[in-house]
This record gives structure tokens, sequence and C-alpha cells, in this order.
């Protein structure tokens, strides 16, 4: 007889009650993100529904979506005046490693993420990583941030031994939750659940762009009880 492990959706594993979402595009109109506060505002009902507790809303910031902290603000205080429910709502950025990022690090010109703000969610492209991302990880740290990786799972030109030389050099990684339930494809899902399982994650994010992925991920019937436990550990001992 074979058996199978049972599988949970993300809903009903319960792994989004008290728990923070480090990285999503719900500041609505500044990037490929929601666009309308009505979505904004739905969004954020159903992570009341869920009891998240905190969201971080982490535009893109790059050379093709020039925003900043200064333009940013406004239209984040417009979102916390029409917002009435209980999750607490910060503002941070996702920061493009292009060829404008170390002049935006000078000028301090980023958003920092974390309660002390020393924390810089950076990225890069999905196919090919910038030519000097070791020297521009190294300039963070200088400029006296912790890097945080985003999404490493969706990187295509990254392997494992990639993986294996960030985490030896202190980076930390952020783990897209729809990553692993399979909404990026099935190569993001299994680089996922290997990261997962050699603990090399730091954070959780949700990276939701539209309702409707949120609605599609909650619903996808994909997690083990052996991944809810460990994303639940690394909820439970985030340090960002």
């Amino acid at each position: 007889m074979l058996f199978f492990s049972k599988k949970y959706t993300l809903e009903d594993s319960g792994l989004l009650k008290d728990a923070t979402d480090w990285h999503c595009h719900l500041l609505p109109g500044v990037d490929d993100g929601v666009q309308e506060l009505e979505e904004t505002l739905a969004i954020l009902a159903d992570y009341d529904r869920l009891g998240v507790a905190h969201v971080w809303f982490t535009p893109h910031v790059m050379e093709d979506v020039p925003n900043s902290p200064a333009t940013l603000q406004p239209k984040f205080e417009q979102v916390k005046a029409a917002y009435n429910g209980n999750v607490k709502l910060h503002l941070a950025a996702e920061n493009m490693l292009d060829n404008l990022f170390d002049e935006r690090l000078a000028k301090k010109e980023v958003a920092p993420i974390g309660e002390r703000g020393d924390h810089l969610l950076v990225e890069t492209s999905y196919f090919t990583p910038p030519f000097d991302m070791d020297d521009k990880l190294v300039r963070v740290k200088s400029a006296g941030f912790f890097p945080l990786l985003a999404h490493p799972e969706r990187y295509v030109y990254m392997d494992q031994k990639d993986y294996d030389r960030l985490k030896k050099d202190e980076i930390k990684f952020q783990l897209n939750l729809y990553s692993l339930v399979g909404l990026y494809g099935p190569a993001a899902q299994e680089k996922a659940r290997k990261l997962l399982k050699k603990g090399y994650y730091n954070a959780i994010g949700s990276d939701t762009h539209r309702h409707r992925q949120l609605l599609a991920a909650l619903g996808k019937k994909s997690l083990s009880s052996a991944e809810i436990d460990a994303i639940t550990s690394i909820i439970g001992n985030c340090t960002v």
C-alpha cells in the first residue's frame, strides 16, 4: 500500500495568524502591484480575517520605477488614513541592485525594513545577476544594513553553490510563500522546498501584487506538515 503525506492549504495551515508579511506590493498606483486603494483595502480585509499581525509595504525601487521614500510616504499615509482594521502597516521598499542602486544608497534614498530599520530588502533580475552583485552587497553592509534577499528561489541563474556562498557571506533570505505553494511554477517551488529544508530562510513574505493572487494562493493544497513546522519556526525566530 502506498502512503501519502497529507497536504494543507495556506489558509488551513494557520501560518498567517500573528505572522508578518515582509514583502508585498499593496501600496496602490506606485509600481506593478495593486493600482487602486479599494483593492488594497480588500486584501487587508482578508489579512484581518486570517489574523496577520504586520504588513510591510515594499514597492519596487529601480531605474524604470523611480520611487523614493519622499514620494512613497504620502501615499502610504493615505492608505493608513483609509484603513481601520487590526493589521499594523509599515513602509519599506524592494530595492533593485541595478545601475542606480549605489547612487540611491549613497544619497540614503532607500527605505529600510524591520523594527530597528537596519535591514534592506534587495532583489536582482530573475535571469541575470548584476556584474558586481557581491560588491553591492558589501556596500549595503558598509552603509549599516543587513541585506535581505527577496525570493532567492525565483532567480533562475542561481543554483545551490550560489545559495551556499550567499549564506556564507551572511546574506539573509526571504521566502515567497507563493513560490512554496506553486504559484510560480515547479522549478521555483522545488528550490523553495530545498532552501526551506536547509534552514536558509530568515523571513517570510507573500509578494502579493493582486487580490486574485492572494485568493489563488490561499486555496493551493500543497504544504506538508514538515513545511508548516519549518515556516512556523522562521516566523517565531525572525530576526529582521
